[in-house]
């Protein structure tokens, strides 16, 4: 990324203008549609969970063991012709590809695509020792004529139409060029940079896997080129991080089960090249090929030393990380990284580059975990990005937002106290129907997108406390199991409505319903502030309340709030919050898991349904077919457009990026509107305030209900 934000209003600028860029838009979304198509049948006919599990294990083993394995290496390469170097940063690295040069007396350079080059600046700095440098795969050398860094790890240049190629391929050969036909636009540059092949004097390459027991390196490509630079000129520089390091080869053809149907939905890639040694050379003096291998290290031996950020080294360089993102989606990766971008990006910005661009870069998760869904090495890329958000938080001092939401939340009675003053505050704006909708444009400012949801007028939990103590639903036998209900701050103070139907529920499948009055917030946005010492506070007022209640299970009708509660509780110290994840349920889950519908009376209703799978619930508690489940057997549901798109919400994620908030909220609408259903029910309460208010701000006659509330209207 040219000119990367120093802070949160230049990087709103950038934003805006990636917003307004439409071929942008329409490659990165017709991407994310046919990419999503393809991973998914190529994944279908292996065990991808299992060669991901695999691949993990591998390479946390290799972070703890990065020196032998470069030691083997060293040795097994030295034998078979080759010199391997250690760089400690990415100056050295730098210098010690240009000595190489010197020696060697080179003056043309060709590469192949090589993200370790780009992290070290490797083009501009032999450019500036007098190297003529040519970059040789496609995207690349379409952005290098642009001087540009590439926008993917994959696809560098996929932000830019054929007719922008075709202009610098004109300014490139001085002649006019085809803006439509790709095929002839391949051809301008095969011929063009075939000579470069001929006439090179050293070639450099990256490596995606370095092989210890052999001393060799894997390459993987899709057009060829890499072949040429590896095997025309008489010096080869390999230039790979120390975390490309590998013990086998069956470990590297087990990762490349995964590689390519990651990276671009592919079976296999088009060339896997392995390179044992220094191989003949005409070019050389000595008849055998100068080659070289460079191994930066640039603060990676001490990130495997760090018990959270090691698993880094699980990434594969696919890109599935970006092409995943519904944010990467909107903006584009010269928006969603530095040099390296999507998820891995936002937080490799931050250990390999700068930390000010990082800090403003890393607010930029949504949290939504597709891409910890989709990565080949299941690095849990959210709990990172959170985790540079609580280190900035330390290191920096506190925002004044971070601040107040630990003063409140950390204290119930305030937190609550706060919430009742703010629904007196809203009488003389607030609307019967649950919206907020004269605020002064001041202070609505880029919110206006979406009406704003009031506050109940009455609480669940002051419903609750108004309740004679029996159930809603006369039970005809003793209770079969009893259910403690986390009400999440959303469902109990702007969404009651929607608890009630999940108590109805669950009483009448002969459930003893019971609410433990002292719960809080679960804490989930402390955590996405970076503010945890206070998010486990919360997490322990919220543990003591439930063990009061002896309990089979914690059921709450908040996907996200269940998402929070059974995973982040769990990784506590405390037993006692291990237990309390360890029973946490979400509500469609647990209905559709634990209690029979079958045998209480059942009346479908024929309103088309659409559906919106909230993100924590298909991705961090995989309760979307279930719910879908539910749905058919109680309604007429009908399949939207892309379900499992986030929706924009994100929690205080709509507030600090409202305009990519609106775009996300305004296609996930569009698929609700085409089905034609009525209603579209879902299974978070932020999700519901988002779409609601979005459907509302448009006119859109649809309403926002809760799986609860569609199974609770058909008993």
């Amino acid at each position: 990324m040219e000119n990367p934000p120093k802070n949160a209003r230049a990087y709103h600028r950038q934003i805006d203008d990636a917003l307004g860029n439409g071929f942008l838009r329409r490659t990165l979304d017709k991407f994310a549609v046919e990419y999503r198509a393809s991973r998914d049948l190529a994944f279908a006919e292996i065990d991808g969970d299992a060669l991901i599990r695999r691949i993990a294990e591998v390479k946390d083993r290799c972070a703890r063991d990065f020196e032998s394995l470069y030691a083997r290496f060293k040795a097994e390469a030295e034998k078979r012709g080759v010199v391997v170097h250690r760089a400690a940063t990415a100056a050295e690295a730098r210098e010690i590809v240009a000595r190489i040069a010197a020696e060697n007396g080179v003056r043309r350079i060709v590469k192949s695509k090589s993200m370790t080059a780009e992290e070290i600046g490797l083009n501009a700095h032999l450019e500036r020792a007098g190297y003529e440098v040519q970059e040789t795969d496609l995207g690349e050398w379409i952005v290098q004529l642009r001087k540009e860094g590439p926008s993917h790890m994959v696809l560098p240049a996929i932000h830019l139409s054929r007719g922008q190629v075709a202009d610098e391929f004109e300014k490139a050969t001085g002649e006019p060029q085809d803006h439509e036909d790709v095929q002839k636009l391949v051809k301008v540059a095969r011929r063009e940079l075939r000579p470069k092949f001929l006439a090179a004097d050293m070639g450099v390459s990256g490596a995606n896997f370095c092989i210890a027991e052999t001393g060799a390196l894997a390459i993987v490509t899709n057009e060829g080129n890499g072949c040429l630079v590896n095997t025309l000129p008489g010096v080869h520089v390999a230039l790979a991080g120390i975390d490309k390091l590998v013990p086998t080869i069956e470990d590297v053809l087990s990762a490349l089960r995964v590689l390519p149907r990651n990276a671009t939905g592919q079976r296999i890639t088009s060339y896997v090249t392995f390179i044992d040694g220094a191989g003949p050379s005409k070019k050389s003096p000595t008849g055998r090929k100068i080659m070289h291998v460079v191994f930066l290290d640039n603060g990676r031996s001490a990130i495997a030393k760090d018990p959270l950020f090691a698993q880094l080294f699980r990434c594969v360089r696919c890109g599935a990380c970006a092409n995943v993102c519904p944010v990467f989606r909107m903006v584009g990766g010269r928006r969603m990284g530095h040099v390296y971008v999507g998820a891995i990006g936002l937080v490799l910005t931050w250990l390999f580059h700068d930390r000010q661009v990082a800090k403003t870069l890393c607010q930029n998760c949504i949290g939504c975990g597709s891409c910890k869904q989709v990565c080949s090495g299941g690095i849990d890329l959210p709990e990172l990005v959170r985790e540079i958000r609580a280190r900035f938080a330390r290191e920096e001092g506190k925002p004044l937002v971070n601040g107040i939401a630990s003063l409140a939340l950390r204290n119930r009675s305030v937190f609550h106290a706060l919430l009742k003053f703010a629904r007196f505050s809203q009488r003389p704006v607030a609307g019967k129907d649950g919206f907020v909708r004269h605020l002064p444009e001041f202070l609505l400012g880029r919110q206006g997108f979406r009406s704003i949801p009031a506050l109940a007028p009455q609480s669940f939990r002051e419903w609750w406390a108004s309740r004679t103590g029996l159930p809603a639903v006369p039970m005809d036998a003793a209770p079969r199991l009893r259910v403690a209900l986390f009400a999440g701050c959303a469902g109990d103070f702007v969404l009651p409505h929607q608890l009630r139907a999940g108590v109805k529920v669950l009483e009448a499948c002969g459930v003893e319903v019971v609410f433990p009055m002292e719960q809080t917030c679960c804490g989930l946005p402390l955590s996405q502030l970076g503010e945890k010492a206070s998010a486990e506070a919360v997490a322990r007022q919220n543990v003591r309340a439930f063990a009061a209640v002896e309990c089979d299970a914690v059921v709450t009708l908040c996907a996200s709030c269940a998402s929070h509660l059974k995973h982040w509780y769990a990784k506590l110290p405390d037993p006692e919050a291990k237990a309390f994840a360890a029973k946490t349920w979400d509500f469609s889950s647990f209905v559709h898991d634990r209690l029979d519908l079958a045998r209480h009376a059942f009346s479908p209703s024929t309103e088309r349904t659409a559906y919106h799978a909230s993100c924590h619930l298909c991705r961090a508690l995989g309760g979307a077919d279930k719910a879908r489940a539910l749905l058919r057997a109680a309604s007429a549901y009908v399949p939207a457009r892309e379900e499992e798109t986030c929706c924009g919400f994100g929690g205080s994620y709509s507030v600090k990026f409202p305009e990519i908030s609106a775009e996300l909220l305004k296609r996930k609408l569009d698929g609700v509107v085409e089905t034609g259903a009525s209603r579209v029910a879902l299974d978070c309460p932020g999700c519901a305030m988002q779409i609601a208010g979005g459907a509302d701000k448009r006119g859109a006659p649809i309403k926002v209900v809760h799986v609860a509330e569609v199974l609770a209207e058909s008993f």
